[in-house]
């Protein structure tokens, strides 16, 4: 579980979005942070912080360094959990535990970035292991029902358009 938490999928994630796609929602951010400072000056500093931290985000994006260091983590990461899954059907034994709760968002970003055939198709066990997460009825229920097929579209489509309408209107 230690291992899962040190590594930031937000790095790897946004390093796979196309750049104007993440240039557009990174600009509504900052801008939905400045207006929001704005109406509360007093936690202006809090904001300023949120501010920052977006900044910062944009500088490690482009920096190659930190970007290979990610995937090599997520890779490390994913080699570990594969040698994991060779001995017990789940992470931690023969149960679904928390370690194989935290694990499978990370799969599924893998699988939300078109990623799939990279990163768990390579690995047998990994794979067998998320074919039988994905037929779980809560995988289905929280994950699955937002993000197969056409909803996936359809979830990301309506968070651009709403983002879209906002910034048009500039009700941030």
């Amino acid at each position: 579980m230690h291992k899962i938490q040190e590594w930031n999928p937000k790095i790897f994630t946004l390093s796979h979005i196309p750049e104007k796609y993440h240039l557009f929602v990174s600009k509504f951010i900052r801008r939905v942070v400045i207006a929001r400072m704005a109406e509360s000056p007093d936690l202006a500093s809090v904001y300023h912080l949120k501010l920052r931290d977006a900044y910062d985000m944009e500088d490690k994006l482009k920096d190659s360094n930190i970007l290979k260091q990610s995937e090599e983590q997520l890779v490390r990461l994913l080699d570990e959990v594969e040698m994991q899954l060779s001995n017990s059907a789940y992470l931690a034994g023969e149960q679904f535990t928390l370690a194989d709760a935290m694990l499978i968002p990370i799969l599924a970003h893998i699988m939300l970035l078109n990623l799939e055939d990279e990163y768990i198709g390579s690995r047998p066990k990994i794979s067998e292991y998320w074919n039988k997460v994905k037929h779980r009825p809560s995988y289905r229920k929280v994950i699955g029902r937002y993000f197969v097929g056409w909803r996936k579209y359809r979830t990301l489509s309506k968070t651009f358009c709403f983002i879209c309408i906002r910034t048009v209107l500039r009700r941030y």
